[in-house]
């Protein structure tokens, strides 16, 4: 696994992309945040060796090399799902590659359904923990010594430092940020009403099907790590509508807006 990160990392590095500090992980129906980049390198995923390709249509699949407010950035434009069938050493792939290019600071977006019904479609959740409920972790096997502590602290995997500016940011913006607890689900298939009550028992406030995998690589490695998920839909069981992805796209895109706001602001701050 070293050795195909170490070479990936090396063809970046020979086409002069920096030393970005600040990676982004843009979840789906939110690649529109890429147009707040000025870009230096658009560079296909296919033509990095080793990295896998996106498979979902709104994720675009695009490494996206630039500056945002002035800071480098390095923009993962199209992430990568245990249920297309990658396994968790290619779902984290792109996440370690940004490590050795020098990614300190990990800010994260995604979709996701609301478990809380308090919350609103097209609304905004900053993650402040997590459930991990695919059916595996990106640690298991050898452990990367080179990366990262064999057992790695979790008590605290979203930075409590970002937290707070990116609440600030929200409240000067005058933008609605709830807070809550993210799970991620298999997929590909929605949820049924008795799994959405399970959820809710177990305590969380919104559903999704990524970001855990590449938050825990990311506190593997010691980065500092961010992350907001876009509210697109409602997940209440005793009044749920069938799911409709073009719906849940729309919502996306609504919200995108307050969450490029969001970003954008914090990594100027950084």
């Amino acid at each position: 696994m070293m050795q195909k990160i170490n070479e990936a990392v090396a063809y970046l590095q020979k086409q002069d992309v920096g030393s970005p500090k600040i990676g982004i992980v843009l979840g789906t129906g939110l690649g529109g945040m890429v147009k707040n980049v000025v870009i230096s390198h658009d560079i296909h995923y296919r033509d990095i060796p080793h990295f896998p390709e996106s498979t979902v249509e709104s994720h675009s699949g695009k490494l996206i090399f630039g500056s945002m407010n002035g800071k480098q950035v390095v923009v993962m434009n199209g992430r990568f799902h245990f249920y297309e069938g990658y396994s968790f050493d290619q779902i984290t792939f792109g996440i370690r590659v940004m490590k050795l290019l020098g990614v300190d600071t990990l800010l994260v977006s995604n979709a996701a359904g609301a478990i809380n019904t308090t919350f609103k479609p097209a609304s905004l959740m900053l993650i402040d923990d997590h459930i991990n409920m695919l059916p595996g972790n990106p640690l298991v096997g050898k452990n990367l010594d080179e990366l990262g502590t064999r057992f790695p602290d979790m008590s605290a995997p979203y930075d409590a430092g970002l937290m707070a500016k990116m609440e600030q940011i929200a409240t000067e913006e005058s933008i609605e940020l709830n807070k809550g607890v993210y799970v991620a689900w298999i997929g590909p298939s929605l949820e049924t009403r008795a799994e959405y009550r399970f959820i809710k028992t177990m305590g969380a406030d919104a559903v999704g099907m990524s970001t855990v995998p590449e938050v825990i690589v990311a506190r593997h490695m010691d980065m500092k790590v961010l992350a907001i998920s876009v509210i697109t839909d409602l997940c209440d069981p005793d009044n749920l509508k069938p799911g409709n992805i073009n719906d849940i796209l729309a919502n996306a895109a609504l919200a995108e807006k307050d969450l490029v706001k969001l970003f954008t602001r914090l990594v100027l701050s950084l």
